[in-house]
């Protein structure tokens, strides 16, 4: 039997950044990825924004994690020249009745330690964004968007310059959890048995059906899993506007917003599209319903310029109708197995939380 200091199971943004971090630490880590090349999933499957920190709990580690990991990723982005924009969001209230709301946001923003937001009014968010249609916004500064495929491969650079390696086309099939460390059996291209004493289930998508799969991992430990799709529509043709433009958050998601990638090229969504099965498929019909969502912001969006672009899927740890989960980051003080972290229901805003998420593993191994 194979043995190995540390696993990391997911070559997600999330999975990378703990490696590295790992790795860096002078632990022996190997990184596990089912997929044949790195962040398949939720990690390349999204906005690809760096969040601010405007909208989560104050004091959760989804606010708390994106504002550090916010700060962690600008300058990791200049260290290793990962393409990168501070281009700043607009967050608009489109009626009266949405003003209580942005407010709310804004004393949120404040209360989670994001000074730089500015309230405007409707004139001064045209003086910004003359296409804009709002009765009042929010500016947000530190907002930006980044390069995920770039930051993914920085990130598994950094790995194995310290020592990590990694292994594609392999899926952990099962596992089990003795007195000498954590045990686990693969499949795929080289099937093996390894142990392991540090282990950092950082599966995303499959992370509570990974954890199921631990022969002797506490049942009631593992949250249910819940997948929200999101449907992304690109704009034919250059969109008027050089910020993000967000209307106001609705459940399980932060509505159908327009950002573009680092090339200029203007994309909408996601919306929520409950599945009970992963896939991908994005239904040009669907995108009937997001002319309205769009127009409610920019009045001008042509007729049939909407084409279907991709979809990602959230990792919900909570079911449709119920409010938002923190993240859950289970270590051996929550479940009682030495060595596991358990990383559920990483979703927004973990791609700019990475840096600071890994950070926090460390210290929950310690």
């Amino acid at each position: 039997m194979e043995e190995v200091e540390a696993v990391v199971i997911g070559a997600g943004v999330v999975g990378l950044a703990c490696a590295r971090a790992l790795a860096q630490r002078g632990i022996e880590t190997l990184i596990l990825e089912q997929h044949d090349r790195v962040g398949m999933e939720t990690s390349s499957r999204n906005s690809e924004v760096i969040h601010a920190g405007l909208y989560y709990p104050t004091g959760s580690l989804k606010a708390r994690l994106c504002v550090q990991g916010r700060d962690q990723l600008y300058a990791y982005c200049a260290e290793r020249g990962i393409a990168h924009r501070r281009c700043g969001k607009l967050m608009v209230a489109t009626r009266t009745a949405q003003l209580d709301t942005l407010a709310h946001y804004h004393a949120q923003a404040l209360a989670n330690g994001v000074t730089d937001v500015v309230r405007l009014t409707a004139e001064e968010a045209r003086a910004l964004e003359p296409a804009v249609q709002c009765v009042g916004a929010m500016l947000s500064p530190s907002t930006g968007i980044i390069d995920s495929h770039g930051l993914m491969f920085a990130l598994l650079g950094d790995a194995e310059a310290a020592g990590a390696m990694l292994v594609l086309r392999t899926t952990v099939t099962g596992g089990a959890i003795d007195a000498n460390g954590i045990v686990l059996h693969t499949g795929g291209d080289d099937a093996m048995t390894l142990r392991t004493r540090w282990l950092i289930n950082a599966a995303g998508l499959h992370a509570p059906s990974l954890a199921a799969r631990l022969t002797g991992f506490p049942a009631n430990k593992i949250p249910p899993c819940h997948y929200a799709k999101g449907n992304y529509y690109a704009l034919s043709g250059r969109a008027p506007f050089s910020r993000l433009i967000y209307p106001m958050p609705e459940a399980a998601g932060l509505g159908v917003h327009l950002t573009f990638d680092l090339a200029g090229q203007a994309r909408f969504g996601p919306d929520v599209e409950w599945i009970d099965a992963i896939n991908y498929d994005v239904a040009p019909e669907r995108a009937d319903c997001f002319y309205a969502a769009v127009r409610r912001y920019w009045p001008d969006l042509a007729d049939a310029s909407l084409v279907p672009a991709y979809a990602g899927i959230r990792p919900k740890i909570t079911a449709p109708g119920e409010a938002a989960a923190d993240f859950l980051i289970q270590s051996p003080a929550d479940h009682g197995v030495p060595g596991l972290i358990n990383l559920f229901g990483i979703e927004s805003p973990g791609l700019t939380a990475s840096l600071a998420i890994a950070g926090h593993v460390l210290t929950r191994l310690d």
